[in-house]
């Protein structure tokens, strides 16, 4: 699925805890099992509590653990749920594009999020089941709206068709790994506590002519 894919035997040079956040049955515990093992389950049940899986990937010559977290969605696990934010450097917030509910409680989840998590840690906003189209509740003029006023990367994604998903999950591990890279280099020339120097890293993935995705922008498979 991708040639990104490490060999087991190499030096883990950095592991990086992405988490996965939204509603109950938005799909991203669907999403997740796509990225890591390009599996797709009609009878996917709800994730209770919090669960996570690996993925090994080589990223600019550097061999990345990916640990992400599936966390449910329902109200009765938000106490255990909220805990694990801590030491997380990169989120998903998940929402089902045919649900406008589910959208709705985008900000709230932002806000828990921001209320637990670093206050760098990389942000995207995913619109999940656009293989839904004519059963569309949010725009994506709304979407894009929200995620620059949020300061969020943005992408609609299809785990069942496999659309965007790969791209999302590199592009978030692509600029966190940016951003580490930068905050090493500032730390050894004593520039550490300038975190402007953080913001705005352009995304570049290490693949021939990958499609881009700033920050409040969508993108869309090009199938």
């Amino acid at each position: 699925m991708s040639n990104h894919v490490a060999d087991y035997s190499q030096k883990i040079d950095y592991v990086f805890k992405v988490v996965l956040i939204g509603d109950s049955a938005v799909g991203k515990t669907q999403l997740l099992a796509r990225f890591a093992r390009n599996e797709f389950s009609l009878e996917s049940k709800a994730t209770i509590g919090v669960e996570f899986q690996t993925k090994t990937l080589v990223l600019d010559q550097k061999t990345v653990k990916a640990q992400i977290w599936d966390t449910a969605g329902q109200e009765r696990y938000r106490a255990v749920t909220s805990a694990y934010y801590r030491g997380a450097v990169g989120a998903m917030l998940v929402y089902d594009m045919t649900k406008r509910q589910s959208f709705d409680h985008m900000a709230r989840w932002l806000e828990e999020l921001r209320g637990y998590a670093d206050k760098n840690i990389v942000i995207m906003l995913i619109g999940n089941k656009c293989d839904l189209g004519s059963l569309r509740a949010v725009p994506t003029e709304d979407a894009q709206e929200f995620a620059q006023r949020e300061n969020l990367f943005f992408m609609e994604t299809s785990a069942l068709e496999s659309t965007n998903v790969e791209t999302a999950f590199l592009m978030i591990l692509m600029e966190i790994y940016q951003l580490m890279r930068k905050k090493t280099l500032a730390s050894n020339e004593g520039d550490a506590g300038d975190s402007s120097f953080l913001k705005g890293t352009t995304i570049i993935l290490p693949t021939p002519e990958p499609p881009s995705a700033q920050k409040g922008s969508c993108c869309f498979s090009s199938s």
